[in-house]
C-alpha cells in the first residue's frame, strides 16, 4: 500500500513539476524575445531572423538611449521620484491604517467605508486635472506624487496586517507607558515588515511605470520621467522612418530596449524584497 502511494505522489510530482517548467518557459520566453529584438539589427528584425537569441547583434538602442543626456537625467530623476513617492505613501498608508487597526477609534467604520469608496468612484480625467490645478500643482514634481500618494486597496492590507497583531503586545506596552505612536514605532512597525516591504514594492511599479500622470500635468521636459522620454524616442525613430531618414533603428528596436531599461531597475529591487512578498500578502488576508 505504502509503495503505491509513494509511486503515485512521485508521479503527482514529476506531473507537477512539468507544467511549472511549461509555465516558465511561457514566462520566460517573451522576455528573452524582447531582450533579442533590442539586441538584433535593423535588417534582421524586418527580415522575422528575431526569435529568442540577438541576430546581427547590436546596441544601437541601447547606444541611442543612453547616448541622450536628457534620457540619462531622467532615468536618475526617475529612480529619485520612485523612491520619495515610495517613501510618502508608506508613510500615510501606515499612518492611515494604523489608528484605523484599532477597535476603540470612533466613526472608524465611517472613515473606512470613505476610503473603499474612491477604489469604486473616480471623478475621472478632467475633475483630476482641475483639481491638481487648483492646488498649483501643474509643472511641478507634487503633481506626480500627491495625487496617488495613498492607495485605498494598500490601505486594507496594511490595516487588515495591523488588526491581527496580538492584542497583548499592546497591552503590556501600554502598562509599561507606551504611548500610541511609540506601540507604533516598536511594535506595529517591526512585526509589519513583510507587508511594508510588499506594499513599497507595489508603489514603486505603479511610479515607476505610470506616465498618464505625466502626460496630463507636465509641460517643462525636466520634468519628465524615464517612462515619457521612452516615449518621446520612439515617436522620433517613427518621425525619422516616415521621413525617410537613414536610421539603422525601427520602432521595435527603441520599445524593446524601453522595456528592457524599463524592468530593470524593479527586476534589480525585486530578489531584495520577494522572501517578504508571498507572507505580507497572505498575513494582509487572514481577516477581512
Amino acid at each position: 500500500m505504502s509503495e503505491v502511494k509513494s509511486r503515485s505522489s512521485r508521479i503527482f510530482q514529476i506531473v507537477v513539476g512539468a507544467i511549472f517548467v511549461i509555465i516558465s518557459l511561457l514566462t520566460i520566453i517573451p522576455i528573452l524575445r524582447v531582450v533579442s529584438i533590442s539586441l538584433s539589427s535593423k535588417t534582421a528584425i524586418l527580415s522575422g531572423k528575431v526569435w529568442i537569441y540577438p541576430v546581427q547583434f547590436t546596441l544601437e538602442a541601447y547606444k541611442k538611449s543612453f547616448g541622450n543626456s536628457n534620457f540619462v537625467d531622467s532615468f536618475l530623476y526617475s529612480i529619485l521620484l520612485t523612491g520619495a513617492y515610495t517613501g510618502i505613501c508608506m508613510l500615510m498608508t501606515i499612518m492611515a491604517a494604523y489608528p484605523l487597526s484599532k477597535d476603540g477609534l470612533k466613526g472608524r467604520k465611517i472613515i473606512m467605508t470613505l476610503f473603499v469608496l474612491t477604489m469604486y468612484f473616480d471623478p475621472g480625467t478632467i475633475p483630476n486635472y482641475l483639481n491638481v490645478k487648483s492646488f498649483g500643482f501643474i509643472d511641478t514634481i507634487w503633481a506626480l506624487i500627491i495625487p496617488g500618494a495613498l492607495s485605498a486597496y494598500n490601505l486594507i492590507i496594511m490595516r487588515t496586517f495591523f488588526a491581527g497583531i496580538d492584542k497583548s503586545l499592546y497591552e503590556s506596552a501600554y502598562i509599561d507607558g507606551c504611548t500610541e505612536f511609540k506601540a507604533l514605532i516598536k511594535i506595529a512597525i517591526p512585526l509589519a515588515v513583510p507587508a511594508i516591504a510588499t506594499l513599497s514594492l507595489f508603489y514603486a511599479v505603479s511610479r515607476w511605470n505610470g506616465i498618464s500622470d505625466v502626460l496630463y500635468y507636465i509641460n517643462r521636459s525636466s520634468l519628465y520621467t524615464v517612462q515619457m522620454m521612452l516615449k518621446q524616442m520612439i515617436d522620433s525613430v517613427r518621425i525619422s522612418l516616415e521621413e525617410g531618414t537613414n536610421t539603422q533603428l525601427i520602432a521595435d528596436n527603441i520599445k524593446a530596449a524601453s522595456i528592457v531599461i524599463s524592468m530593470t531597475p524593479m527586476l534589480i529591487a525585486y530578489p531584495f524584497i520577494q522572501r517578504y512578498f508571498t507572507k505580507g500578502i497572505m498575513l494582509g488576508a487572514v481577516k477581512g
